[in-house]
């Protein structure tokens, strides 16, 4: 009985999104984050706010006052990430518990510009044309996200302009009569500078796609072009590389 309770209570953040924070003042409203409450910022003081001691993820939110004009409240966590509420005053809100999920653009975020100043781990896959090259330095995964490492070396006089940075999957080999079949990787998100390699320079970019692994008889592609230019470079990853990827730790 008790779980069935919990659950009526509980908003979804999904829904939480789309409406204001609705609070009262003789009923307390209890936010439950996923990482640890770093900051709290109050747009005016009609809204209360109390942390929990004895559990840093959960914020007590009250009304000082009834009928107070519409403010905002926001709340840094330990990942990084930033929640930010629209809140109103009800006198009788819908719901008073809110558990909020992961944000999971955010922490991916988090995790790959992180990756950015790791030491290359990976050796082997690479590409150079016309003193331009390309390596991937290292591959990690983090739940259901596997980030890939790139060094891109320019050292040539003129400055490399990226056109297309692209990731997908490919046979290993094509029949003369067969038609090839990519299978196009999107990109959840992407760190570092893949705008301008500057000349006799250098830059690391971290690519976070979907976790998956692939056939024996293909391959993971990773294709650079350059924009007016010839310097084009093309990368291939074996399943044996993907599958030995550096576990990441959690987010404190």
């Amino acid at each position: 009985m008790k779980a069935i309770f919990f659950l009526l209570l509980i908003v979804s953040y999904a829904a939480f999104a789309q409406q204001p924070l609705s609070i009262t003042t003789n009923k307390t409203t209890s936010l439950i984050f996923p990482f640890p409450i770093k900051h709290v910022d109050r747009g005016t003081k009609d809204v209360l706010v109390q942390p929990v001691k004895e559990n840093e993820n959960i914020l007590l939110v009250k009304a000082a006052s009834k009928g107070f004009s519409e403010t905002n409240l926001s709340v840094v966590t330990g990942d990084g990430n930033v929640y930010s509420f629209t809140i109103n005053y009800k006198d009788e809100p819908e719901g008073f518990l809110y558990e909020l999920p992961v944000n999971r653009k955010a922490s991916i975020a988090t995790y790959a510009n992180g990756i950015l100043d790791n030491r290359g781990m990976l050796k082997g896959i690479r590409d150079k044309s016309w003193d331009m090259q390309a390596r991937i330095t290292g591959i990690y995964i983090k739940d259901h996200v596997i980030y890939y490492q790139l060094l891109l070396c320019n050292q040539s006089p003129i400055d490399y302009d990226i056109d297309l940075l692209r990731f997908y999957i490919r046979d290993k080999k094509k029949g003369k009569r067969t038609a090839a079949q990519e299978i196009e990787c999107i990109p959840l998100y992407t760190a570092g500078n893949h705008q301008q390699i500057k000349a006799y320079n250098f830059s690391v970019v971290v690519v976070a796609l979907e976790k998956f692994t692939i056939p024996d008889a293909k391959l993971l592609r990773v294709q650079l072009m350059e924009k007016n230019g010839g310097r084009h470079l093309k990368l291939k990853i074996t399943n044996s590389k993907i599958v030995k990827a550096v576990v990441l730790p959690d987010l404190h």
